[in-house]
Order: structure tokens, then sequence, then C-alpha cells
């Protein structure tokens, strides 16, 4: 590229000349797909993204059921609900070079196999291949979080808002499902939890039908894209703005993960019924999906990025206001408030991710960056978050802990927010 590895660029410079198109960015661009193959596409975007959460999420209404049967201990339940983070953050590097190497189509079709293949290990009556299956369902919806967002940017520039805002409200709603029916499908087919949990798989399957007539339209990977591969985005690490989305992406997801590991916990001491408290969560995924799809579409339309992301930022203020207040009065305002302004904010983070790169590669490497310290921080949430209340006894010190971190959120979501594209050669 013509400009420095460490210098921001502006949105409407072009790809100088020569640039060679990777696998990771493969055709179309300018203007995208379009007609009926947009919409087969899109489609299987959207099947994609409702397999990126249920057969973890599954594991959480689950977890009584499981520590009774298996006789695993509370530490390592809690590792079993942080290990799929640790794989989204640790196995996002590998993300952009295995989709410039296979080419996009076929490295998220590889994605589903493999969360097939983790559904079916799960099927094993041994903690040893519940965490395994974890681990290799974890490490598919690892590649297909940092590829989603490149494809995006690469085969619905026009329409990024939109895409994103699909795809933010599938994941969300794969998220509401998973938490929602887990148990009571469970119970009217007499399941056992293995069984229960992979049922998911079968989602999974879906989508790796739908999605095969994308591996055979465009499978090819140009000789010097394999020459790419080997040759990733340089100097995004000392790019100001790059820092900026992944910091914003970081925080929010940081936020989102503590407050759903101990929301229910902090309802029940409140007085309120175990059943009812969970209830609530799955409560504010529902809200989520309305938050995360109309974020995106209404940026740059009738509210700046930075708008909304303070926007954001209050109504999951408010909400842990509420929760510390009134948890058990108002349960249903302060749900809906942090849904909404959960939502927003995945979805926005996915959004500066598409926005700030100026094509596929650069979004895919974006994404890995992004995804990798995201995912890894916010993966310490929780576990932060239960030391503060053990060490203060209260629920008081953890919530001002999440209301503390919005003010950084706020900071890097503005810088995030800014009109221009990231820089790397």
């Amino acid at each position: 590229m013509t400009q420095g590895p460490t210098t921001e660029i502006s949105p409407a410079r072009p790809r100088p000349a020569g640039e060679p198109e990777t696998a990771a960015g493969d055709a179309p661009a300018p203007g995208g797909t379009t007609g009926r193959r947009a919409v087969v596409l899109g489609l299987g975007v959207v099947l994609l993204a409702l397999n990126l959460r249920p057969a973890l999420v599954a594991v959480s209404p689950l977890a009584g059921t499981i520590r009774t049967e298996s006789g695993m201990s509370a530490a390592a339940t809690s590792l079993l609900t942080a290990l799929p983070l640790l794989c989204f953050g640790l196995l996002a590097p590998v993300a952009p070079r295995l989709g410039r190497r296979l080419g996009m189509e076929r490295s998220l079709l590889g994605t589903m196999v493999l969360i097939c293949l983790g559904a079916g290990v799960r099927l094993l009556d041994s903690v040893v291949a519940l965490f395994a299956g974890t681990v290799v369902i974890g490490a598919g919806i690892a590649v297909a979080n940092v590829l989603l967002p490149s494809l995006i940017k690469r085969d619905f520039p026009a329409r990024a808002g939109l895409m994103t805002g699909l795809y933010s409200m599938s994941l969300f709603g794969g998220a509401a499902l998973a938490a929602g029916i887990t148990v009571p499908v469970q119970q009217a087919a007499h399941l056992t939890w293995q069984t229960a949990l992979a049922c998911w798989g079968a989602l999974a399957v879906l989508a790796l039908v739908v999605w095969l007539p994308q591996v055979r339209t465009r499978t090819q990977v140009s000789a010097a894209a394999a020459r790419e591969a080997a040759h990733p985005v340089r100097g995004l690490w000392r790019s100001p703005l790059a820092w900026q989305v992944t910091g914003y992406m970081g925080l929010q997801s940081l936020s989102y993960y503590a407050a759903a590991a101990w929301l229910p916990t902090m309802l029940k001491d409140a007085g309120m019924d175990a059943g009812d408290a969970g209830w609530m969560l799955s409560f504010s995924s529902l809200l989520g999906i309305a938050g995360s799809f109309l974020a995106p579409v209404v940026v740059g339309r009738r509210l700046p990025a930075r708008a909304l992301a303070a926007l954001g930022a209050v109504l999951c203020a408010a909400g842990f206001v509420g929760v510390w207040a009134a948890p058990v009065g108002g349960a249903y305002v302060w749900m809906t408030l942090l849904g909404l302004g959960q939502g927003a904010a995945i979805s926005l983070a996915l959004l500066f991710i598409v926005q700030r790169a100026p094509d596929a590669r650069h979004t895919a490497q974006l994404s890995s960056m992004a995804q990798c310290f995201g995912y890894i921080l916010a993966a310490t949430g929780p576990a932060v978050l239960g030391a503060v209340h053990d060490a203060s006894g209260t629920w008081t010190a953890p919530l001002a802990v999440l209301l503390v971190l919005l003010v950084p959120q706020v900071v890097m979501g503005f810088g995030a927010a800014r009109p221009l594209h990231v820089a790397g050669r």
C-alpha cells in the first residue's frame, strides 16, 4: 500500500493497482454479490451465524445436571463455560491464514463440520469427551467468528449495515434459543444431557447443507493468493484505530459475558425464584436480538456511530443501576434495557470491524486481532466479577465494576467510530 503502516487512511482511498487479491478476499467487490446469489448467500450467512452460540450456550442451563451426574467440581464447570471464550481468542489468529489458503467458502464449511464433530464427541458418556467436544466446537466457531465479517465486507459492501445486523441478530437468536428450549426439550423427550447437547449439531448439519452450493460456486484459490497466504497484513498492531476497534470489542464482550454469568445469581440472591432468574437472562437475550439488528441499520442514517456507542452504554448503565436498586420489582425493565444495550454494542463492534477495513483481506486480519484480544479479555470477566463479590460479600461492588468499565468502552467506541480505515500493508 502507498501509506505507511501506522497511518490511518480515509475510506475513499482505493486499493492500489497491483495489490493481489487473496483467497480471504476472492472477488466480488466493489459492488458485491447481487441478485439471487446474494439472497442464497445471505441465507447461508444467517444459518452459519445461528450455529455460533447454541452448542456452547446449551451447557449453562444443563450445568446443574451435568455436575450431578458426572461428579464434576464447580471449578471444572466454570472452566467448561470459559473454555469456548479462550478458544475464540487463542484460535482467532489462525482464521485469516486458513481463509487465504482454502478460501472463505471452504473454511466456513469446515467450521460447520467441526461443530458437527464436536457435538458427536459430546454424545460419549465421559467428562473428557465433553471437554474435547467443547474445544472442537470452540475451534470451529473461532474461525467462523473471524471470517464472517470478512465475507460480509467482500460480498455485501453496499449492504454491510443490514448484513451485520442480520449476522449479530442471528448470534443473539441462537443463544436465546439454546438458553430457552434446551432443558424443556430434554425433559419433554426424556433425553440424557449428552443427547440434549448433541441435538444442537442438527442445526449445524442444516447450515452445512445450505452452504455447500457456495463451495461449488467459488472454490479456486489463485496462485497469487497462495503466495500471499504466508504474508498477513503488516503493521495493523501499530494502528491506533485498530486498537480502538479491538478495545471496544473486548470491553463490550467482557461486560456481556460477565453479566450473563452472574445476573441470574444476583437476582436469585435478591429473592427471585431460580427458574425466573434464569428466564430473565433468556428474556434479555431476546431483547438483544432487536438491539443487535437495529443498531447497524440506523448507523449513518438516523444516528452517528458515536451516538449509538454512547446510547448502548447508557442503556446498559441504567440496567445495572436498576439491578442494584430494585432487582426483583423492576427486573423486566432492567433486562429490557440490558438486552437492547448489549445487543447494540456487539452489533456495533462487528460493524466497526467491517467499516474500518478497506477490503476483505484487512477485514479478516482486523477481525482476528479484535476477537483474539477481545475474547481473551472477556474470558476473565466472570472470574473477576466473582472474585470481587467474594471479597466484598455483596453484589454492589461487582455492579460498580461493570458500570466503571462502560466509561472506557464509550471512549474506545468514539475512537472506533471515526470514518477512517485502519493502516496496514
